[in-house]
């Protein structure tokens, strides 16, 4: 609202003085009302009105301040100096947009400063003086009851009366407030003209107008007498601010002096209709889902190649068709966006969808597509039976991506696009975890290094130092003065034996759990020696790198619930012992704070899209072998709420049931409170043969004709695994449907025999799917299964209770779930096991790091092994995460690279910047 255009100028005496007051005094109640009802509705509701101002005229700060007061806004009002350029407003504006305290934004500037740039500038949802071209444009197409309108212009239209077929002259007043003006006054029945103070005109229509609105100062050689008589004058230009009345009452022209407060009055009530619409904003939005429409082509193209020829929706309007707010997402380029954790709290009274796991049987070295079976799935249910869905998946590693098995996009016409963003860095997250497991890494040796170099006087001057003249600690060192018993803030306080005890953590370097991690498959690095540089004064250890993918902080990524949970969980992680056997953790190495600060984007989930434009999530990537194999506990409620009570949320668990499904229910259900409602499990042919007693199968290697061509029995035989995973399911009480990814090559019979048999297994049913070749199409059969299996009631129950000894618990893992007779814990894991129940550590959940290749431990053994022993050669602990985790037979926690990785045959188009020969 132009600071200038608020007031009019002489003082009306008598009756019309005391209309005016009532005028503003009306709406500032209704105003009043209304926005007491809305915070009765939303206790927590604080609604904010920024105010940039930009001159010294302090009676319209006071103003705002009385009618907002009034009203029951909280008013900021940001004061730049006289004289500041337009771009330093701009920048406040651009601030301000992006402050989610607050809902509104004016704009009290001198004249000069309003242009097109500035007023554009404010977001059109915050615009509570109309000003930008958005909220003008929709007045002047009649959208009024979706555009806020210029407070000044309402003002003048409220003291003007029986306009029909009046002639109104608008004088000096161009721009948003004669553009408002001529279209509100030309709806009211009015015949409007316009003219500027210097115009040869103006005497004429001056002359012939019933009514004058000014919107500027009057020049003083401009006559009043020039003005008929009887004529009203609305006067909306800064004379009232300084003071000089040009306009009077003279001649018997009177002159309407209440414009200003009407206009302040008007701001708060634009105000509070922007804090409806804002509230009205929060709740859940009904879906508004263009998909895209997919053309398959055989024989099947290359997955980059299918991804390549299809144009995703940029990122901001699927958000939008989603029901994602503007300032929930932060976008990355044009495919992909952020989305803040806020929304939680947004959308908390919003039921959830239907929650969705798909599992998969002991697969081949290929995999079986359980990530294209999830994009097939949520592609026909939203695509195809117009049914609200979002996938979840996890980031994929650089390990596989360039290494064996390559990205997991999905595949063919099911699959996330654009595929090679999505296969290579992403929007970074496994960078930070990177970041932060090595800054954790290096803290540990350092702190050794400097313990064993240092006096504890030395090492305390260090550790606390004088900073301009002050000694005092950290927040972080003071929780762990609190932790060893030391209720003191005061440095100079300590005893030697306090200080003794604040600064040695005594870590026993044999003891040390935590090691370095790098995203690519590096077989060389399993075991490495580092201080060999004299630097480090001949402190040297052995040591090894893992897959990044390993690291606990990625597990504490996927089971995190909040920021919150996730610092307390960075700061419990346990990274080695002292020397009297108690863990030391990085809270007590100082470092937790800069851990979350690494982390504090990768904790929100990745937007994308499949390629039939339905939404997914991409967030965490922690393996199923080797860690607990689930995408986070943040995506799938994000998600949960989004879909709405009718939707459906599908996740993946990495490899078979036995390993990555297991893992879901017993750790991830836990951290998350969330309930499955139907388990889908994803079986090919293929795998099914090899557990029939087929060939070997072998990545980049032909396959044997066993594979191609129809054999019955191979199949048959085979099926005791998808038989044994349908159990497993069965363990936890969850319906299960058997999807089978079908391939070229398998028979008719095949397929039929498959299903027959997954249903007499216990299946509530059992569907092949052509997804990859024909998209979402192909997995409609898939989805109506699903959405009928989740209509049955779950008796959902956990595998084990926490309270049973770590070794129980690990027992009934192995038993009930893998088939193994017992379990057999050597020396060394035994002791660690003691170790840990000492610790306090006995109640947590298990996460076996097993072999995905077979249900026992050893790879070879196809189908469904009896009468073995499971070997666990270790067993650790992160704590953070939330877990126990046993090492069964002879785990790597880093894979190597085989004789033909896949970057073989990636490459980078030099003119075109693409990728090619990403699979």
């Amino acid at each position: 609202m132009f600071w200038p255009r608020l007031c009019s100028t002489v003082a009306f005496p008598g009756k019309e003085k005391q209309k005016g007051l009532r005028r503003c005094s009306k709406i500032t109640e209704n105003a009043k009302k209304a926005l007491a009802s809305l915070k009765r509705e939303n206790p927590r509701l604080e609604p904010t009105l920024a105010i940039i101002q930009a001159h010294n005229h302090h009676l319209i700060q006071e103003a705002n301040k009385k009618f907002a007061e009034e009203v029951g806004l909280r008013v900021i009002h940001i004061c730049l100096p006289e004289g500041s350029s337009k771009d330093e407003v701009v920048n406040e504006i651009l601030r301000l947009n992006e402050d989610p305290n607050v809902q509104g934004l004016a704009l009290d500037l001198p004249e000069s400063a309003y242009s097109s740039k500035v007023l554009n500038a404010v977001k059109p949802e915050k615009d509570v003086d109309g000003l930008s071209d958005v909220n003008l444009g929709r007045l002047i197409h009649g959208d009024a009851y979706d555009c806020l309108v210029s407070p000044t212009a309402c003002a003048v239209l409220e003291v003007l009366e029986n306009l029909d077929g009046k002639k109104v002259l608008l004088v000096g007043a161009s721009g948003v407030l004669g553009a408002s003006l001529q279209c509100m006054l030309q709806r009211r029945g009015a015949m409007t003209m316009s003219c500027q103070w210097k115009s040869p005109q103006l005497q004429n229509k001056l002359h012939h107008a019933d009514v004058v609105v000014v919107g500027s100062t009057k020049p003083e050689d401009i006559p009043v007498s020039w003005i008929k008589p009887g004529t009203v004058i609305v006067n909306c230009s800064r004379d009232f601010q300084s003071e000089k009345h040009h306009c009077g009452q003279q001649n018997n022209h009177p002159v309407e002096n209440d414009v200003c407060s009407l206009a302040i009055a008007m701001r708060m009530q634009n105000m509070v209709k922007n804090i409806e619409r804002w509230i009205r904003a929060q709740q859940y939005r009904k879906w508004d889902l263009r998909c895209l429409k997919l053309q398959p082509l055989s024989p099947v193209p290359s997955d980059i190649e299918i991804s390549r020829a299809q144009s995703p929706k940029a990122v901001d309007v699927l958000a939008k068709e989603i029901g994602l707010l503007t300032d929930e997402i932060e976008i990355y380029g044009q495919t992909k966006a952020k989305v803040r954790l806020s929304l939680l709290e947004r959308l908390k009274d919003q039921p959830d969808g239907k929650y969705v796991l798909v599992a998969g049987i002991t697969p081949t070295p290929l995999g079986e597509g359980k990530s294209t079976v999830t994009i097939g799935l949520v592609q026909a249910l939203t695509a195809h039976l117009n049914i609200n869905s979002f996938a979840c998946l996890r980031q994929p590693s650089q390990g596989p991506t360039f290494g064996v098995k390559g990205g997991a996009a999905g595949g063919g016409y099911a699959q996330v696009i654009p595929m090679e963003e999505f296969n290579l860095h992403l929007t970074g997250d496994i960078h930070a975890i990177i970041a932060a497991n090595n800054l954790l890494a290096a803290a540990i040796d350092a702190r050794i290094l400097h313990e064993n170099t240092q006096s504890d006087k030395a090492l305390y001057n260090r550790l606390v130092p004088v900073v301009n003249g002050v000694r005092g600690f950290s927040a972080i060192q003071l929780a762990r003065l609190r932790r060893l018993g030391i209720n003191k803030t005061d440095p100079s306080t300590l005893t030697e034996e306090e200080i003794s005890k604040f600064v040695r953590l005594d870590i026993d370097p044999s003891t040390i759990t935590w090691q370095r991690v790098v995203d690519t498959n590096d077989r060389f690095l399993r075991k490495v020696t580092i201080g060999q540089a004299n630097t480090e004064k001949g402190f040297v250890r052995q040591a090894q790198f893992d897959i990044a993918v390993a690291s606990e902080i990625m597990a504490i990524l996927a089971l995190t619930t909040s920021l919150a949970d996730m610092r307390e969980r960075l700061g419990k992680m346990v990274v080695a012992n002292d020397k009297k056997g108690q863990p030391v953790t990085a809270e007590d190495l100082g470092v937790t704070g800069a851990l979350a600060v690494l982390m504090k984007d990768a904790i929100k989930p990745t937007l994308m899209q499949t390629l039939e434009g339905t939404p997914v999530f991409v967030h965490a990537g922690p393996f199923a072998n080797i860690a607990h194999g689930n995408s986070s506990v943040l995506a799938d409620k994000i998600a949960l709420k989004l879909v709405g009570e009718k939707g459906f949320v599908v996740t993946e668990a990495g490899f078979g049931a036995d390993i990555g499904m297991e893992k879901f229910f017993n750790i991830k259900c836990r951290a998350s409170g969330l309930v499955p409602s139907v388990v889908v499990l994803v079986a090919t042919v293929r795998a099914l043969k090899m557990h029939g007693g087929g060939p070997n199968v072998t990545a980049g290697a032909p396959l044997k004709k066993e594979y191609t061509e129809e054999n019955l029995q191979l199949v048959a035989d085979g099926c005791c695994n998808l038989q044994k995973q349908i159990q497993i399911t069965q363990l936890f009480g969850v319906p299960v449907v058997v999807a089978l990814n079908v391939f070229k090559t398998d028979s008719p019979a095949e397929v039929d025999l498959v299903c027959k048999i997954a249903k007499r297994s216990g299946a509530f049913d059992a569907v092949p799917c052509n997804h990859w070749s024909a998209g979402g199409r192909g997995a409609v059969k898939l989805a109506k299964a699903v959405e009928k299996a989740a209509s049955q009631r779950s008796s959902f129950k956990y595998l084990y209770n926490l309270e049973l000894p770590i070794v129980e618990k690990i027992r009934i893992i192995a038993q009930k779930v893998y088939g193994a007779q017992d379990i057999e814990l050597s020396p060394a894991a035994q002791s660690q096991v003691d170790r840990y129940t000492w610790q306090g550590f006995g109640n947590l959940p298990i996460c076996m790091a097993k072999t995905h290749l077979s249900l026992s431990h050893q790879p070879e053994r196809k189908g469904v092994p009896t009468s073995f022993i499971l070997p666990i050669s270790d067993v650790r602990a992160s704590i953070g995460a939330g877990f126990i985790y046993p090492l069964v037979g002879a785990m790597s926690t880093m894979p190597g690279l085989p004789t033909r990785p896949c970057f073989y045959d990636i490459d980078l188009d030099p003119i075109t910047e693409q990728v090619k020969g990403l699979f």
